[in-house]
């Protein structure tokens, strides 16, 4: 599943849970998805923060947590951040392979010597990548989403 953080054309803010990239357009297309505070259809992904996972000595927060947050139109500035971002990334990502969901195991396999070492993206779950990262494979969360190549058109 993917989270996306939604904004609808009123500037609400809200989450949405899909299966894929396609299932949100094909969702949004057949005007399935509205904005739950006003109704409005008008909806669009809103640019979201990656999620970084904490340091295994940091403090857990209370259960209480709450999170800045703001409504409107994204100042033009943090949009050209995130375009940024989002070419800078996909630059990088033109040497890496694909791996899907073995990103894990092949990422073990690299760091034990078992194959060569190249650079790899996928996917892999929060507890896969605390592990990785115990055994001292260095990884790191994309910053911006990328559609798995056999989820393209």
């Amino acid at each position: 599943m993917i989270v996306f953080d939604l904004s609808c054309s009123h500037g609400h803010r809200f989450e949405g849970w899909f299966g894929s990239s396609d299932d949100f357009a094909e969702q949004k297309a057949g005007g399935l998805i509205e904005c739950p505070t006003c109704g409005c259809d008008e909806v669009g992904k809103a640019p979201m923060a990656p999620s970084v996972p904490a340091k295994g000595n940091a403090r857990a927060e209370s259960s209480g947590e709450t999170r800045q947050m703001t409504t409107g139109d994204m100042p033009s500035a943090v949009k050209k951040a995130l375009e940024g971002l989002a070419k800078a990334q996909a630059k990088a990502l033109e040497t890496s392979t694909w791996v899907g969901d073995r990103f894990a195991e092949k990422a073990r396999e690299m760091h034990y010597g078992e194959t060569d070492e190249a650079p790899i993206h996928g996917r892999a779950t929060r507890d896969q990548a605390e592990e990785l990262s115990a055994e001292g494979i260095a990884v790191a969360p994309l910053l911006v989403p990328v559609a798995p190549p056999d989820e393209l058109n």
